[in-house]
């Protein structure tokens, strides 16, 4: 290797070719594997690294991006409003997945750029080049969606679309909502209020499925309240308030949206109601909010760091022109019972 190293004129920037000829391979080769997006076998690719170091090889990103019309960027994008993904949840939901996503992506030479919650994704997008994108629980006419298909690019959905006609990460809402409302009906919980957001999004519309058949099915009364997501963790205080003056009996509260559980709990703590002694309270993300509340909230483990990898080697595959499964299932849900409603005994 060294030898074919000094063949090289002095001062000539090393090329994809020497990398090619110094590590017995053909220069489609070497582009496969530096770009990573196209499967070369683990000794090649070892070859073809070890040639890199040696010759100092730097590639020209901006020729390959002019040759290939490739960025090697991705995008996560949510249009979960800031009032529910800012403070502690934004650095739960939301900087789990990137964080995961990130990881993977590097692996597949690419890097990740975040985009926030914009009224106006087409404006605030219009100069931001990338590869493909990977969208959380989008709503039903969701902004970000439109303005992906408009560009054409390949997209990803964690969490079930409203249109079924894009690839997306199954996180087993339905399972999800029976598991925890199981829980406060086996922690002895009979009337049970749900909160939950007022838009259109898939994981909201089967959680109310579920929470409707449990209650019909012990016949308990269903009390759902629906809370803009603009309106946050105070949307959600003022209508718990409201509640408890109602209904003073209520026993459980199911508040999928960490944000709404942490109004939940400031409205319990003012109106003077024990948890989990007088109401139980649930929450569906396992996340900084659920364990910095006190007492902490019982909450479900949804895996993210997993569904993150996933849906990173789902669009990557999409990208690359690979075949790819519609639905990719995710890990299962785990529950993580915590004060919030672990009645002594219970």
């Amino acid at each position: 290797m060294a030898r074919q190293d000094m063949d090289r004129p002095a001062g000539r920037r090393p090329t994809v070719k020497d990398v090619a000829k110094l590590a017995g391979v053909s220069q489609g080769t070497v582009s496969n594997a530096l770009s990573g997006m196209r499967g070369v076998d683990p000794v090649t690719r070892q070859r073809i690294d070890q040639a890199v170091a040696q010759l100092g090889y730097v590639p020209n990103l901006a020729a390959r991006r002019m040759r290939t019309g490739m960025t090697h960027a991705i995008a996560v994008m949510t249009s979960m409003p800031a009032a529910v993904s800012a403070g502690s949840s934004r650095l739960g939901f939301l900087m789990e997945i990137a964080a995961s996503a990130a990881i993977h992506a590097l692996e597949h030479n690419s890097a990740l750029v975040l985009v926030p919650p914009v009224a106006d994704p087409a404006t605030a997008l219009r100069n931001v080049a990338m590869d493909g994108a990977i969208i959380i629980e989008p709503q039903r006419d969701d902004a970000f969606l439109s303005l992906l298909r408009q560009r054409g690019l390949p997209t990803v959905v964690i969490g079930q679309p409203a249109q079924d006609d894009l690839p997306w990460i199954d996180m087993h809402y339905s399972e999800t909502a029976e598991m925890l409302l199981s829980h406060l009906l086996q922690q002895g919980s009979r009337r049970i209020a749900l909160i939950i957001g007022a838009s259109q999004r898939v994981s909201q519309g089967i959680t109310e499925q579920v929470y409707h058949a449990q209650m019909q099915r012990f016949g308990i009364a269903p009390r759902v309240i629906r809370v803009p997501e603009v309106e946050g963790e105070e949307g959600a205080y003022r209508v718990t308030r409201a509640l408890l003056q109602q209904d003073p009996g209520l026993d459980g509260i199911f508040a999928p949206v960490d944000a709404f559980a942490s109004g939940v709990m400031r409205a319990l703590r003012e109106e003077g109601r024990a948890v989990p002694g007088e109401v139980r309270v649930v929450t569906r993300y396992d996340g900084l909010r659920a364990r910095e509340e006190r007492p902490a909230l019982t909450a479900a483990n949804l895996h993210l760091d997993q569904v993150a990898a996933m849906a990173t080697r789902v669009l990557m595959d999409l990208i690359a022109g690979r075949e790819i499964a519609h639905c990719t299932k995710g890990p299962s849900p785990s529950l993580v019972i915590r004060d919030s409603s672990a009645v002594q005994g219970g």
